[in-house]
């Protein structure tokens, strides 16, 4: 184009105009918006279910869910929602049934300590009597 530029205003315009293509490169910064929870903290907490505060949606086990859906651990969960460290990621229900199942098969008993049976040493064989060839030798 036929554009007049003063010879004391080139270098500032090649510093802008490489700051513009630099800047191509490079992701827009978003606002980072916060999210709100599907459900609110306190009704996320069932006997029977936990309610996903992402996607709303109810688990038994939300530990799984937020791996495999959402890349997150559960202190990562946690201190995105601003939740406590105690709070649940399994619902209460489920948690005693497994617990009643574990104690039925018989995990989270201490084992028991088998008292040895005393052995008797065995009887020594009683000597048998010289015979007459080894007591010629001797």
């Amino acid at each position: 184009a036929a554009n007049s530029v003063a010879v004391g205003d080139l270098p500032n315009l090649i510093k802008s105009v490489h700051a513009a293509l630099a800047g191509l490169g490079a992701p827009a910064a978003e606002p980072e918006v916060k999210q709100e929870p599907a459900v609110s903290v306190r009704a996320s907490i069932k006997p029977d279910y936990i309610v996903c505060l992402e996607d709303g949606k109810k688990l038994k086990m939300l530990k799984r869910h937020l791996m495999t859906h959402y890349q997150m651990t559960p202190d990562a969960y946690r201190a995105k929602w601003g939740l406590p460290s105690d709070y649940p990621m399994v619902a209460a229900n489920y948690k005693e049934l497994r617990k009643g199942l574990a104690l039925k098969i018989g995990l989270g008993r201490k084992a028991r300590v088998v008292q040895p049976v005393p052995v008797a040493p065995p009887a020594k064989a009683a000597r048998k009597p010289r015979t007459a060839k080894v007591a010629a030798e001797a």
